[in-house]
């Protein structure tokens, strides 16, 4: 046991600084929320309506959740608890991979066998790190939400709900990292499944069925697949009810004991799927850092432009009926023309054009993910062997800054093409041919800022850079989207870069902000390319 409590204070020593900002930043997302929603929408009346719209739209159960009571803690569970709890999913889960399947490809894990300590001594201090981290979730978002004047037994719970998600999400990266043959391969499985617990949860609130107070609707059953649908059932500030965390954190602990089984009969390095074995000569493309880089992020590639034809085709299929339901509210209409001051389109093109936004950040997230694939590269030793060849280092960051500036744009393409798709399909008018493709494609100069600013962190500070480019499109994220909500400064709100992206179809395009990013895009590639070029590969 001693040999677990060691390697559970070097994993928490290394984890030091990017775990509590994850936990910290989660906590005061939520408390923010809180109170953003108790000073915005403190009238009943104005409660009320968002309540019943949500409780008739099937689209916005599916993005929000389940409308539970007019209180002002209920609306905050309704507007915040999903994507509070899929943050505290993506906490855990590359908490999980970074000390096991990572760890077994840097050979950390072999010099950790070489000492006398349990096969499964290192993942058993991971799952103890990942409950004692969740554990500090639950009980600082539970402040937060008391901080923000919602009643404590509730507070408590919905920190409880966030909490046990995350927890269930510790045994389930565990799993993946036994399943997958890579760290890489093993962080996409693991954040797919946080991605599908968001989505079954969805699908199971946008079918539920209304009461007959309209302010409560009952979940359908497909929303018992996803652990985010079983937190969402502990319902804290109407009739809090512990019973479904419970069953979440026991079906946490039989994950768990099930990982702990995997461990001990796989080889170090070894996985339940095989690693497909490429060929032996590369083809034409893979001669050049481009084709390299293609080939590399292809699968990456397929992924997010999934996410985004998804996101799309729920923009333009269920844009539709959101209008039509607010459209019949009079008081809605105008709650929300308040909310969208000078909008000239229709309800259609509001909700639209905020999911195309979230498809822009999407976007980013893309390109992101591209550059940041470079630090693997040379964290793990292969770019030292790549450039081995007459070729310079700005050659190989301008080749993958293309490849990520080109998937910003695939990304965007296939949202507006998408959202075109499901207009189309539920009989809507969409405007002119191509409108909501180049709506999309209006985010793409700020998804690009984001992506020069994470080749300068790559290459001015390579060991911070992940954490660094992560973060900063989290900040962009809430400055961009909640920062009229929360009431922020506007110089604050401003430098996020989507605060500056055109709204279309609701505002018209606005050239010059998108040529400045581009400018200021371009600019960070080539201040990348010099400190690159000034110095050496780090492990």
């Amino acid at each position: 046991m001693s040999g677990v409590m060691t390697l559970l204070l070097i994993q928490a020593r290394r984890d030091r600084i990017v775990l509590p900002a994850w936990i910290l930043g989660i906590a005061f997302l939520g408390s923010a929320i809180a109170g953003a929603v108790a000073t915005e929408f403190a009238d009943e009346s104005e409660r009320a309506a968002i309540i019943g719209m949500s409780a008739v739209s099937p689209a916005f159960r599916f993005i929000r959740g389940l409308p539970d009571g007019t209180s002002i803690g209920a609306l905050v569970f309704f507007q915040g608890y999903a994507f509070t709890a899929v943050l505290a999913g993506l906490m855990s889960t590359f908490l999980v991979i970074r000390h096991t399947r990572a760890d077994e490809e840097l050979g950390r894990a072999e010099l950790i066998g070489s000492v006398p300590v349990r096969r499964a001594a290192s993942l058993t201090a991971t799952l103890i790190l990942g409950g004692a981290a969740n554990l500090v979730l639950a009980l600082c978002a539970a402040a937060g939400f008391a901080a923000a004047g919602l009643p404590g037994p509730g507070a408590l719970t919905a920190g409880a709900a966030v909490g046990v998600v995350g927890a269930f999400f510790v045994a389930a990266a565990a799993v993946m990292a036994q399943v997958m043959p890579s760290g890489r391969a093993a962080n996409g499985a693991a954040a797919g499944l946080v991605g599908a617990a968001y989505f079954l949860r969805g699908i199971g609130d946008a079918f539920g069925t209304p009461g007959a107070d309209p302010a409560h609707v009952t979940s359908g059953w497909v929303s018992l697949l996803s652990p985010i649908g079983w937190g969402q059932r502990s319902r804290p500030f109407t009739a809090a009810d512990p019973a479904p965390l419970l069953v979440l954190a026991a079906a946490a602990a039989v994950l768990a004991g099930a990982v702990m089984v995997l461990r001990s009969r796989r080889d170090l390095g070894a996985s339940l799927l095989p690693e497909r074995a490429g060929r032996e000569r590369a083809g034409a493309g893979g001669a050049s850092f481009l084709g390299l880089a293609w080939r590399q992020q292809l699968p990456t590639l397929f992924g997010w432009s999934v996410a985004a034809a998804l996101l799309g085709g729920i923009a333009g299929g269920l844009g539709p009926a959101v209008s039509d339901v607010i459209g019949g509210n009079d008081s809605l209409r105008q709650l929300i023309n308040r909310l969208v001051p000078g909008a000239r389109a229709g309800m259609i093109d509001v909700f639209t054009a905020a999911l195309l936004g979230i498809a822009g950040v999407l976007a980013a997230a893309a390109g992101i993910q591209a550059v940041l694939r470079l630090r693997a590269e040379e964290a793990e030793g292969r770019a030292e062997l790549l450039l081995a060849v007459p070729r310079t280092k700005a050659r190989w960051l301008g080749a993958n800054l293309v490849l990520a500036a080109s998937s910003t744009v695939v990304v965007a393409v296939v949202a507006g093409t998408a959202a075109t798709i499901g207009l189309a399909l539920a009989g809507a008018e969409n405007g002119p041919p191509g409108l909501l493709v180049g709506a999309a494609l209006a985010h793409v100069p700020a998804a690009v800022v984001f992506v020069a600013a994470t080749a300068v962190f790559l290459a001015a500070a390579p060991r911070v850079s992940i954490p660094l480019g992560w973060g900063m499109l989290a900040a962009g994220l809430v400055l961009g989207q909640f920062g009229e909500l929360l009431r922020l400064p506007a110089w604050l709100q401003d430098a996020s870069p989507f605060r500056h992206s055109a709204a279309m179809p609701v505002e018209d395009f606005n050239p010059a902000p998108a040529l400045t990013m581009t400018v200021i895009a371009l600019a960070g590639a080539g201040i990348a390319a010099y400190l690159l070029r000034r110095r050496d590969l780090t492990a």
